[in-house]
């Protein structure tokens, strides 16, 4: 006869790592193209034909800041001023004519050898002569600047988007000569979701520029030919309004070129990384190993296996950021397991520190 046996459960291996709380700053990822963080129409501030231009005066070109771009045919202008100074010089000679005939006879008055009514009329005099001079000083002064004028150069340190202009064309003032990009620093708009404002670090409804001590740091990365290049920035504002359709809102990063190995390329689609907030006595663990919304494997001092309910601070592309749940020390089932019972005994076959380091 044969003797019933109760059948023996099956004890899955799993493999383990016991968790510990740490620090973590909750980085901000997003994508975005680059662009000037200032572009100018440079206009004409003077008239008359263009007599010279600079070679870098075409699309890609460089000028530093008050580097000459152009110069307008200045003869005009170079008369002009000369007028003003032989009017100046007239009018000085003529001024202090009627000041020392002024000062004179004011003597006399004192002995009383002219009439007051005299020198009055010797004091307006002096007076008119200087307002004239005034008058001429101020002709002077425009002539000069109008000469200077005929030289335009850069407002500051910048790049050429397109140009407008050739050598002998008649300009007048205000007339578009051509379109510059800042050279010094660029911006990113990158689009951030309203829940990732919470991980960022800076005061919500901030208007303008974020102070520099609060601004965070932001890594750039993208791709020029067959390599990854890198940059730093800062993230220096936010903008006003709320795109509907997406729910998100842009942030400006700005990156200092002049501090760049490789300048950033306006119009490059780039990867940033912003550094948010730093979060103290939270658990990090592999994203594989929550199951179902919010659940993850204990395995007890028995090698008993349990469900346990977490609390989720940040979802995350590899990882998962936990605010609650579990407490240092606890063992967390790595392994996969199709059947699982509650209570169900396992067998450890390996314990790893390796949850304690997740970044």
């Amino acid at each position: 006869r044969l003797e019933v046996v109760s059948a023996e459960q099956a004890v899955a291996s799993v493999r383990v790592a016991p968790v510990r709380s740490q620090s973590v700053q909750l980085d901000v990822h997003s994508q975005g193209r680059v662009q000037a963080s200032r572009k100018v129409s440079l206009s004409a501030a003077a008239t008359g034909p263009v007599s010279w231009i600079s070679p870098s005066l075409r699309a890609g070109g460089y000028f530093a800041a008050d580097e000459v771009i152009l110069r307008v045919d200045s003869a005009d202008y170079e008369t002009a001023l000369e007028r003003a100074r032989s009017s100046l010089a007239q009018a000085e000679t003529d001024a202090q004519h009627a000041r020392e005939e002024f000062e004179r006879n004011s003597a006399l008055a004192a002995q009383r050898l002219i009439s007051e009514s005299q020198l009055r009329d010797l004091q307006r005099q002096a007076d008119n002569s200087a307002g004239r001079v005034r008058d001429a000083q101020g002709a002077v002064d425009q002539a000069e600047l109008d000469l200077q004028r005929s030289e335009i150069r850069a407002p500051f340190a910048t790049i050429v988007e397109s140009t407008s202009i050739d050598l002998g064309q008649h300009v007048g003032r205000g007339q578009e000569l051509a379109i510059l990009l800042s050279a010094d620093e660029v911006e990113v708009r990158l689009p951030l979701a309203l829940n990732q404002l919470s991980y960022l670090d800076i005061p919500l409804g901030v208007r303008g520029e974020i102070a520099d001590e609060l601004a965070p740091t932001v890594s750039i990365s993208g791709r020029l030919g067959d390599s990854i290049q890198h940059w730093k920035g800062r993230l220096v504002r936010m903008e006003a309004s709320i795109d509907v359709a997406s729910n998100s809102v842009q942030a400006i990063v700005r990156v200092d070129q002049t501090a760049a190995a490789i300048p950033l390329p306006i119009g490059l689609y780039v990867e940033a990384s912003i550094a948010g907030k730093e979060v103290d006595n939270v658990i990090v663990l592999p994203r594989e190993v929550v199951r179902g919304n919010n659940r993850v494997l204990v395995v007890d001092t028995e090698n008993r296996l349990w469900f346990r309910e977490v609390d989720i601070l940040r979802l995350e592309n590899d990882r998962v950021v936990l605010s609650g749940g579990l407490q240092d020390g606890e063992r967390i089932c790595l392994s996969p397991i199709q059947a699982i019972i509650e209570g169900m005994r396992v067998n450890v076959v390996d314990e790893s520190p390796a949850l304690a380091q997740i970044q």
